[in-house]
């Protein structure tokens, strides 16, 4: 049985050569007694160098009640420090504990201690995942009226913070605060306002921040356009991606191939086959060279609609452009002729496609939101998640593949 030593809290100032409680504990039942209000562990020399604490608590509890410990003992030369308020606040208001980490934050605002656009953050990001969204606002009015540098980017803090809860009302009123106060809304806090309108509004207002975001002159960074493309590609809305597309530039050279691939999604997503190879030859006037989103794009279309002669083009096309075909590309030849009863004409399209590579998976997820997965590569990856340890080739996994979809034809009759 292991020794703790163990200090009642109503005992008198701890000596280092005095020992008080000595209780023998189970290591199953030590946790829980040492997280009573009514002991605290005590060690002359470090808390660290307790080994059977050590055995069951995580890093962050051992950090924590080492803070706890150094509290607790002398409150006074702890609190002296602004750093140990900082950490000490923080605790606090991970843990729900309100009061005392407002406590905390009023001294250390009152004071000569300037608090860290960190600080301020982490306190902030923990205030919004317990949903105390009104002291947020009460830090940011304190920061604003001290006059701090840091004012600025609190604000744009605030908004990322208010953004990732999903408070869009709350996130307006601080773009509104920081234009009235005077701020620079920098390209970051611009593309944050219509990313997390993308992803929590409506698609009029997603369209309405948007609007907002052209008129400041602010360029829309790559990341808000992923986002906004999601939002119509969940809401189905392919007319209205396609004008998107349009609306942001076609000649766009900073954004590679993602505003085309885009175009060229929206109609391939409603198989107007027509307009995908009419903006597709577009796309090659302009001196856009097509990726394996691309090719993937059309691959997709062509294989859902039974275009083999289309599909075997945009093979030969992929090969004379040095784009290696992956998993999804692989997909596309084997279950279009696979639901159409043609496996015995499947090595004519597969041995130009490299078998013997190893697979890869390198198509935007923005295709699967709007195509969904195909057979082979869904089953595909369930069997690359659950035998990592083994080495695949395409070869490998068409076999594999063919196996069970012969298998799944057969009927078994149980007598």
């Amino acid at each position: 049985m292991p020794y703790l030593l163990l200090v009642h809290s109503s005992l008198p100032a701890i000596n280092e050569n005095s020992l008080f409680l000595v209780l023998r504990v189970k290591l199953s039942s030590m946790k829980s007694l040492l997280l009573s209000s009514r002991f605290i562990l005590f060690s002359p020399i470090s808390i660290s160098k307790c080994a059977s604490f050590q055995a069951l608590a995580s890093p962050h509890e051992r950090s924590i009640n080492k803070i706890q410990l150094l509290h607790e003992s002398n409150p006074k030369l702890f609190l002296s420090d602004s750093s140990n308020k900082s950490a000490l606040m923080l605790h606090y208001a991970n843990n729900g504990l309100f009061s005392e980490a407002q406590s905390l934050w009023s001294e250390i605002i009152n004071s000569s201690f300037v608090p860290s656009i960190e600080l301020i953050s982490n306190l902030m990001e923990s205030y919004s995942k317990l949903g105390k969204f009104d002291e947020i606002l009460m830090i940011l009015d304190e920061i604003a009226t001290r006059n701090f540098e840091i004012s600025q980017e609190t604000h744009s803090r605030a908004v990322t913070c208010f953004g990732n809860a999903g408070k869009l009302e709350l996130m307006e009123e601080i773009i509104n605060k920081m234009a009235s106060k005077g701020f620079q809304i920098d390209s970051f806090v611009g593309n944050s306002f219509v990313k997390y309108y993308s992803v929590h509004g409506s698609i009029l207002e997603m369209e309405y921040a948007y609007q907002r975001l052209k008129k400041s002159r602010i360029l829309i960074e790559k990341d808000t356009i992923r986002s906004m493309a999601l939002a119509y590609i969940t809401e189905r809305k392919y007319f209205k991606l396609g004008e998107f597309s349009r609306d942001l530039g076609l000649k766009r050279l900073n954004a590679g191939n993602l505003i085309w691939n885009l175009l060229l999604l929206s109609y391939a997503a409603n198989f107007k086959m027509k307009s995908l190879q009419r903006e597709f030859l577009n796309m090659l006037d302009h001196g856009f060279k097509p990726d394996l989103n691309t090719f993937n794009i059309r691959s997709l279309a062509f294989s859902r609609m039974g275009m083999f002669w289309d599909l075997h083009l945009s093979l030969d096309h992929m090969k004379n452009e040095n784009v290696f075909p992956d998993l999804v590309t692989y997909g596309c030849i084997i279950d279009a002729y696979l639901h159409r009863r043609l496996a015995r004409n499947l090595n004519f399209a597969l041995d130009k496609m490299g078998p013997g590579r190893k697979p890869v998976m390198n198509t935007d997820p923005l295709v699967f939101e709007a195509f969904g997965k195909g057979d082979f590569h869904a089953s595909c990856e369930i069997l690359l998640e659950s035998c990592e340890e083994r080495k695949f080739t395409y070869e490998k996994l068409v076999r594999i593949y063919l196996k069970k979809w012969h298998r799944s034809n057969q009927i078994f009759w149980n007598y």
